[in-house]
């Protein structure tokens, strides 16, 4: 700061004596001689509440010179105002308005050649050379803050736009030579190709990034993309390259949803999430609080991803009330005590076992989590005056080759069997609504984490079966729309009794492609520097999963994004029943007994024990 002082003091003395001699060079010298340590006291005395000895001449905006050019303004005033009031001589009329302009050249002018010289040195000493594509918007606040970056790895020569309509353009300079669209044209014409090539536009994504992906794949220049707008803020001095998450290529069209009637349902209710610290329990928590419930119970039987989301919570709204809950929904009256004192209204159901060889291995305890599990937490929900129920399942509920699967299809049966009787007796009957769907892309335990590591350790991937395929969404999507089922069901007539939302997933994918995707967006090749290995199916999982029975047909809603499965009903009592005695099985550990209850309510179940069992049931 020091040092900066006396520079702007020795470049005001300067000013003060060109400006004498500029306005009557008959007489060049300032009168008196020490009239330029007036000027130098005067831009000391104004850079204080200005803060020039602060700045950072390699990082000087056109703010900061603004800045200078008033105080020197101010500082000429001040020092005119001094020579008038000393009765001291004025050169000419002219002279204020030759030393302000004096003074702001004289401070303005060394800052801003230092700055484009630094940029210019770093530009050249820079290793990689650098496209950017995106808006005019967001390319330019890129620019701002890689000019102020104090070691940019690359050097920025050209940019790219989002539309062809752009093309031809100039931002800080640079032209945008072509269109997102039309990278591979415009790669193949450039003489020396880019190195990279960054993103700045945060909110693409989807299948016109997959393609933009995949051009420049064949290209070989590597994509990443710019953080977030807010880490390019001006106080930020490093800039952060990041690689294109998976999730950014599946995201589709946003799906209007009626945020609204979702307000209108959540907002001064009491609110149960069951599965709090899961990936999609977790979720549900994070947009119901979002709607100002009266209070949210988190409820869990893993202490720590039950404190993971309670602090997010606290942080992000921290004027909802909430309650966190140990607890394991298989005890039964531990939930009619919970659920019964909380008394409340509307209830999420996402807690189950859900990985199916973990399930397969450890069959009593998917069926006491994901069916027994459930059963107690809809009665107690429903003895409590519970409104509406939400239970959370699974495609792998369609026809099931695994326990996990079977388990979920059968806690479905009675979810379908307690809104039929809630549609067909006294009002104030809980109604359960079902909502199925495929993967959510980085879920605990999914295979995108999984994919994560193993690039982390340098490979192989691991993929089941080159023909395995699944459907994907983003959690934030899916619970979104579970949501939205939640309002639709919760007093539409037009929906069928016991009907099961089922949400538009979209495409199936292949999960080898999936694993070549991941690779590529880390730099890599596949098969060349990070190898595939295939290691075939485990207990339990299917090729393809599906979202429909056979005898389900699917049928569209007035909500998009959500398709409903006509329902396969079974009689509440015939449900009951089973329930009992698999509550009776699994208490004695009899693991035969309960897979053949389980095979006879879920008649196109067939267990790798070969316990399926013909007919249909109700």
């Amino acid at each position: 700061m020091a040092v900066n002082a006396g520079i702007d003091g020795v470049l005001a003395g300067a000013g003060v004596a060109g400006s004498f001699w500029l306005t009557d060079p008959a007489r060049p010298w300032p009168v008196p001689l020490a009239l330029p340590l007036g000027g130098a006291v005067a831009i000391w005395l104004i850079g204080v509440p200005f803060g020039l000895a602060r700045l950072h001449w390699r990082f000087v905006s056109f703010r900061d010179l603004g800045m200078i050019g008033a105080a020197a303004l101010v500082a000429a005033l001040m020092l005119v105002l001094l020579m008038v009031g000393a009765g001291l001589p004025i050169p000419s009329e002219s002279f204020p308005v030759v030393l302000a302009l004096a003074l702001a050249l004289l401070l303005t002018a060394p800052k801003l050649a230092y700055r484009l010289a630094r940029s210019r040195n770093v530009e050249r000493e820079a290793a990689q050379r650098a496209m950017l594509v995106g808006s005019a918007e967001s390319t330019e606040l890129f620019l701002a803050a890689h000019a102020r970056a104090p070691d940019a790895p690359y050097r920025v020569v050209g940019l790219l736009g989002l539309s062809a309509k752009h093309v031809g353009r100039r931002v800080h300079g640079l032209d945008i030579i072509g269109s997102a669209g039309d990278v591979a044209a415009v790669l193949g014409r450039m003489p020396q190709k880019p190195d990279l090539l960054i993103i700045t536009a945060p909110e693409w994504g989807g299948d016109a990034l997959a393609g933009f992906l995949t051009a420049a794949d064949q290209s070989g220049v590597r994509v990443l993309r710019a953080p977030s707008l807010t880490s390019l803020a001006p106080a930020a001095r490093k800039i952060e390259l990041q690689p294109i998450a998976i999730e950014d290529l599946l995201n589709r069209r946003q799906v209007s949803l009626d945020r609204a009637g979702m307000a209108r349902l959540i907002a001064s209710r009491r609110v149960l999430v069951t599965g709090a610290g899961g990936s999609i329990g977790a979720e549900l928590a994070r947009q119901v609080a979002a709607f100002g419930p009266a209070e949210i119970m988190l409820l869990d039987n893993n202490e720590y991803a039950l404190w993971q989301i309670d602090l997010e919570l606290a942080e992000t709204h921290p004027l909802q009330n909430r309650r966190m809950v140990i607890a394991d929904v298989r005890d039964r009256q531990r939930m009619a005590s919970v659920i019964g004192q909380f008394r409340p209204e509307l209830v999420f159901h996402a807690a189950a076992l859900k990985h199916v060889p973990i399930v397969e291995a450890n069959r009593l305890e998917g069926l006491r989590t994901n069916v027994l599990g459930s059963c107690a937490v809809a009665d107690a929900a429903r003895d409590a005056g519970a409104v509406l129920m939400v239970l959370i399942s699974t495609d792998k509920a369609v026809n099931p080759s695994s326990v996990m699967g079977a388990s979920k299809r059968l806690a479905e049966m009675y979810a379908q069997a307690l809104d039929v009787q809630a549609r067909h007796g006294a009002a104030a009957d809980m109604r359960c609504v079902t909502v199925r769907f495929g993967n959510v892309l980085g879920s605990t335990g999914s295979v995108v984490p999984l994919f994560r590591r193993q690039l982390a350790a340098g490979g192989p991937l691991t993929v089941t079966d080159p023909q395995m395929q699944r459907y994907f969404m983003t959690v934030r999507e899916a619970v979104g729309l579970v949501l939205q089922a939640c309002l639709a069901g919760s007093g539409a007539t037009a929906i069928p009794d016991g009907g099961i939302f089922v949400l538009d997933m979209g495409a199936p994918v292949k999960i080898v492609d999936l694993a070549r995707q991941m690779i590529r967006l880390a730099g890599l090749r596949p098969d060349v520097d990070i190898a595939i290995r295939f290691t075939g199916l485990r207990p339990g999982e299917k090729l393809f999963e599906e979202l429909f029975h056979g005898s389900e047909t699917p049928a569209p809603t007035d909500y998009e994004g959500l398709l409903m499965a006509s329902p396969r009903l079974c009689d509440l009592a015939v449900v009951q029943d089973a329930i009992r005695g698999l509550d009776a099985a699994a208490t004695r550990g009899d693991e035969t007994a309960a897979m053949r209850i389980l095979a006879r309510m879920v008649p196109e179940f067939a267990s790798t024990d070969g316990l399926a069992v013909s007919g249909t049931v109700g």
